[in-house]
């Protein structure tokens, strides 16, 4: 799915702001038909935001069910006659939209983009109204997968997840338009010959019989370095300058739709980075050379907004991973939004791209969050329903990710139950059309550790192993000369069973700002350094591993509960991005001559 821009035969609008609001716990908007007039009784919610924190009321932070947003807007009477496209970045987690009176478009998953041709639907030179129900509640067949419990204060949301069940609109909202016969979709494959680059594209195009295709690619400068003609082909470029970490350099393809007459129907811009990815025995290759991952599992999560995507927050997040030396982060454990892949992509930051397809693990969630103890797979639970919901969403992340040079690596799941013939059933099919939709990058999941080394089912499956380990925090807590001798058994246990690069994709403690002690005692930002120090030293003792992603970032939103203290406090800045001790000290292993 293209993004929507401007070009010389494209325009697009912002619809982002405050649209009309209101929260529906008992469903009554649907059955009224509230998308027939202006929604009763609405506040103002921003979009892009998530509206949980907006409002100081429980009942808005803890809702359960619809939630109705709605817009007026006036369409340009230019646009008139051309193809009119209504456009979500995202809906978390599921939405039905309406322009004026007529149903646009439904759509599950609350992370990736889902568009309406809504061309005969609209008033030219006239207010329209747009509205859009959004659903939070998670499903056993939802991914991530949940269940709604009734109770006597009302329903309540249980989810499986160590992160709080933010909803709404969060992400931009966009009309945009396109000539009747347009460009549909493009896709690049990069390649590396010695010097020379090579770009394989393949352009697709609707209501346009008889068209041509024509491509140019110029570097940055604007130079054209190579042309070609037709619907799918492959470019060469002499002398290329490739796309590496650290170096985000960006090539043009513009491809033009061609009339029967010889005149230009469409044009679309794609950038593309000429790089390669490999896997090579436990070597990770980005344009041949071992890559060795440093940086965060990190969250879409700040106070007031939510996940609500936000421009300055991103960049400083950016600037701050620079400033400590990260390369590389994880999309845990969603998709995040193009703004952001386009950042990494334009600066040379490395990417793991995750689906949203976390939770998966009913032990994880008994043992540890308090959650049911039930069978993880079964028709009862996750069951054949999930599966489809958990192939769509890898095929949306897929057709929306696959042209970013920052994305290496998808990973299809974090932390799921894999030491199971039924999860071993579940994921086969899933790494199947992960590697059918796209040949060019490894595929791998995040393995837990109640799935450890000879024990995972589904890790053979996987072109890398990614791990989760909290040696010295959910295990051996404060004793980390006990955590450093089991870490690296495990490590070394997984580099001879497996024979791949082995990524640390989380490690880590909560650490309280501003909590001190002179000894080994949890929680205190002085444990979390050493704690740190204690797996780097493991990781440069294994030469399996290719990469450590410390959990987290930043501390973020959890639910509410006794295992949680305001939230998770794993982070090495706070959720207001402030630095712990443990920043300064990574900082020093990952920038030493800064």
């Amino acid at each position: 799915m293209l993004r929507p821009q401007d070009s010389a035969t494209r325009e697009r609008r912002s619809l982002d702001g405050l649209w009309a609001f209101r929260l529906d716990p008992g469903g009554a908007g649907r059955a009224a038909g509230w998308w027939r007039g202006p929604l009763p009784e609405p506040r103002e919610m921003p979009v892009p935001a998530s509206y949980n924190d907006i409002v100081p009321d429980i009942a808005v932070r803890d809702h359960v069910g619809d939630a109705w947003y709605q817009t007026v807007f006036r369409v340009p009477a230019r646009w008139h006659g051309e193809r009119v496209v209504l456009r979500f970045d995202a809906a978390t987690h599921r939405a039905a939209v309406w322009v004026g009176d007529t149903l646009v478009a439904e759509h599950e998953g609350g992370y990736t983009p889902f568009e309406a041709d809504v061309t005969r639907h609209l008033a030219y030179g006239a207010e329209n109204r747009v509205t859009v129900v959004v659903g939070n509640e998670l499903t056993w067949s939802s991914i991530p997968p949940g269940y709604v419990e009734d109770t006597p204060a009302g329903r309540r949301q249980q989810y499986f997840h160590d992160f709080f069940n933010y909803a709404g609109l969060h992400r931009s909202v966009w009309l945009y338009t396109t000539p009747p016969a347009h460009i549909a979709d493009i896709t690049v494959v990069t390649g590396l010959d010695g010097a020379t680059g090579t770009v394989r594209y393949a352009v697709a195009s609707e209501g346009a019989p008889g068209h041509g295709v024509r491509v140019t690619l110029r570097d940055a400068e604007g130079a054209v370095v190579a042309a070609g003609e037709g619907a799918e082909g492959l470019l060469t470029v002499p002398d290329v300058h490739p796309w590496a970490p650290g170096d985000g350099y960006l090539y043009d393809l513009e491809a033009t739709l061609v009339a029967p007459g010889g005149e230009v129907a469409d044009t679309y811009h794609q950038s593309v980075g000429v790089r390669t990815v490999e896997v090579r025995g436990t070597r990770f290759l980005i344009n041949g050379e071992p890559f060795h991952f440093r940086g965060f599992g990190k969250h879409e999560d700040s106070a007031v907004r939510g996940k609500g995507h936000d421009d300055a927050l991103m960049v400083h997040d950016f600037e701050l991973m620079e400033w400590i030396g990260a390369n590389s982060f994880r999309t845990s454990h969603y998709p995040y939004a193009e703004e952001v892949l386009d950042y990494a992509d334009r600066h040379g930051v490395v990417v793991i791209d995750e689906t949203a397809a976390v939770g998966l693990n009913l032990g994880l969630a008994g043992g540890i969050m308090g959650g049911a103890k039930l069978p993880t797979f079964s028709a009862e639970t996750i069951g054949e329903g999930a599966r489809q919901a958990h192939l769509q969403a890898i095929r949306e992340l897929v057709a929306r990710d696959k042209n970013h040079p920052s994305v290496v690596l998808w990973s299809i799941a974090n932390e799921p139950e894999s030491h199971t013939p039924e999860a071993r059933a579940y994921f086969e099919p899933l790494f199947a059309e992960t590697r059918k939709l796209d040949p060019s990058r490894p595929v791998g999941f995040v393995n837990v550790m109640l799935a450890p080394a000879g024990e995972c089912l589904v890790s053979e499956l996987a072109d890398v192993v990614m791990i989760n380990r909290y040696y010295g925090w959910y295990v051996s807590p404060g004793d980390l000369a006990a955590a450093e001798a089991a870490l690296e058994a495990e490590l070394r246990a997984w580099a001879e069973g497996q024979g791949k690069p082995i990524i640390v994709t989380e490690y880590g403690a909560d650490t309280l700002a501003g909590l001190h002690s002179a000894v080994d005692m949890p929680w205190t930002e002085d444990y979390q350094v050493r704690l740190l120090e204690m797996h780097h030293r493991v990781f440069d003792r294994v030469d399996a591993v290719v990469g450590e992603h410390i959990w987290n970032f930043a501390d973020f939103a959890t639910r509410p509960g006794f295992f949680r203290v305001d939230g998770n406090k794993k982070g090495v800045f706070t959720r207001d991005r402030r630095p712990k001790a443990a920043a300064f000290a990574v900082r020093r292993r990952w920038r030493p001559d800064a």
